[in-house]
């Protein structure tokens, strides 16, 4: 049986409801269903009645609900304790970044931290959004860096997880320029002429966010997907060789800004082609200090005192 079952099951009891559980988990809903009719087919029985509106769970369902959260929690204390069987002298910190943010953001931001904090042994892994926020979830890494933006926020509960913000970022579009310093595709576009888009794929944070951005802008934008990947540097790539337009995180493409190697897409007057989204950290709040004062050994000791840091310095 697989962990995420159990924790789909408790984010749609709930919920109550499937498409906000989906929504929660990061997967469409056609995904989430069969996963739990995955863990019905494991339990050897029906544990959601559908008949009803909004959705409840039957007796079964109940009673793996209250069994399902108490293994969750030994999971994520044995997993505590077994991390605290780590060399000593190690003391690395264990980050889980999306991509974007891994090769864009993170090099600079540690770079800025050390100045400020001092030395950082650090290892990062680097995922999608969904598979980030799992590791976190599922004690996989003592700090997440992610996006973060209100309509699309991540399902972390705020009694079992704290946040600081550690600054923003702005999405824009960009284009490479003709001889003249002119973007070659400039935003709207026409109707009888879309312009090539180069976007993210689906499920893809950013490429949510543009969808958001793009529904609600004030002007029709006439676009013509012709290329499609889920990391902005692969965007970023094509939109260098001219390929389209492409909606880039600023922190990817200063370098290529400074050299005149891309520019803005969008004219001033369309200031609603752009939008501005936290950079945040997340970690799993720690219990409360032991009798003897020593901090519990779920991380190292020195991401204790990085958050300590970082709360201190919250751009708020």
């Amino acid at each position: 049986m697989d962990t995420r079952w159990l924790e789909d099951f408790v984010a749609l009891a709930e919920t109550r409801s499937f498409s906000r559980a989906a929504q929660l988990r990061h997967v469409t809903q056609p995904a989430f269903s069969r996963r739990i009719q995955s863990l019905e087919a494991w339990a050897g029985t029906e544990l959601v009645d559908r008949s009803a509106y909004p959705m409840r769970l039957n007796p079964a369902g109940q009673t793996l609900y209250q069994q399902a959260i108490e293994l969750l929690q030994s999971l994520q204390a044995t997993r505590a304790m077994l991390r605290g069987h780590g060399e000593p002298g190690q003391d690395v910190i264990d980050f889980a970044v999306p991509h974007t943010l891994a090769l864009a953001y993170f090099p600079a931001w540690i770079s800025a931290l050390r100045e400020t904090f001092g030395p950082i042994k650090s290892r990062l892994t680097a995922l999608n959004v969904h598979d980030a926020v799992t590791r976190l979830i599922e004690g996989g890494c003592d700090l997440l860096v992610a996006y973060h933006h209100p309509a699309l926020p991540y399902a972390l509960d705020s009694g079992r997880y704290e946040m600081v913000r550690l600054g923003q970022e702005v999405l824009a579009p960009y284009a490479r320029p003709d001889p003249a310093g002119q973007p070659l595709f400039q935003l709207p576009g026409e109707a009888t002429r879309a312009l090539p888009y180069l976007g993210y794929a689906p499920g893809a944070y950013l490429g949510r966010m543009v969808d958001l951005m793009l529904a609600e802008s004030s002007t029709p934008v006439h676009l013509d997907r012709v290329y499609e990947t889920d990391m902005a540097e692969g965007l970023k790539a094509m939109a260098l060789q001219g390929h389209g337009v492409a909606f880039l995180p600023q922190t990817a493409v200063e370098h290529e800004l400074r050299a005149g190697r891309l520019v803005s897409a969008a004219p001033a007057a369309l200031r609603d082609l752009r939008v501005t989204v936290e950079v945040r950290a997340y970690r799993e709040r720690v219990p409360p200090r032991e009798a003897d004062g020593r901090t519990p050994a779920a991380a190292p000791r020195r991401a204790h005192a990085l958050w300590d840091h970082l709360a201190a310095h919250s751009r708020t």
